[in-house]
């Protein structure tokens, strides 16, 4: 018997708005972007309503399941990467509040449910060509509380950054951000509910 909710004990971020001095990146981290009760609200949504599925990649000489489920949307004749046109309503505002923000405009966007610790990603930029000459992405946690780290590709001696992305944080990632950093999310032995985040992108029209 469920005796709680998963939302009783997820985590707002407390930090406010945070602009990261680091060299060739753009970061900026916004805790409690969305309020408690909001993101309740898309978590749940999200989680049950959203067609979850698995996704391939390639890892050196073979095809591995990504330890993620994924789930794609874009407007129409944006991408082919299995996106899918009919935006839910709570996508729409989420990506609204998102543009306002940023004073961006976003045509696609990747949903990631991370199950649990067993679920991350590995060290990585993102490869998805970008409508414009920076690849700018904008990201929305909604669930438990998992590491963000970014390592710079080549200045070595440059410390890696970790960010505890909460329950309702937002992070811009823009400019050369993608071009210069690598991210990841670690798994984690530890017992963890859900995760779900949002990148919303400007795909190319020959995606």
């Amino acid at each position: 018997m469920t005796l709680f909710n998963d939302t009783e004990i997820f985590a707002s971020g407390t930090g406010g708005k945070r602009i990261f001095d680091a060299p060739d990146a753009d970061l900026i981290l916004i805790d409690n972007f969305f309020s408690k009760e909001e993101s309740d609200v898309y978590y749940n949504t999200l989680l049950h309503q959203t067609t979850w599925r698995k996704y391939d990649m390639p890892m050196y000489d073979k095809v591995v399941t990504a330890p993620r489920m994924v789930s794609w949307y874009g407007d129409t004749n944006r991408s082919s990467r299995k996106s899918n046109p009919n935006w839910p309503a709570e996508l729409l505002a989420i990506r609204e509040k998102v543009e306002n923000e940023t004073q961006m405009k976003f045509n696609a966007v990747l949903l990631n449910l991370y199950r649990n610790g067993n679920d991350g990603v590995s060290w990585h930029s993102d490869k998805t060509a970008s409508s414009n000459k920076d690849m700018n992405i904008a990201s929305v946690t909604f669930g438990e509380t998992r590491m963000f780290r970014l390592r710079h590709k080549f200045l070595k001696h440059i410390p890696q950054i970790e960010i505890p992305l909460h329950h309702g944080t937002f992070l811009l990632m823009a400019g050369s951000t993608n071009t210069y950093w690598e991210h990841q999310v670690p798994k984690t032995a530890r017992d963890v509910l859900p995760r779900i985040n949002l990148t919303f992108r400007q795909i190319s029209a020959q995606q």
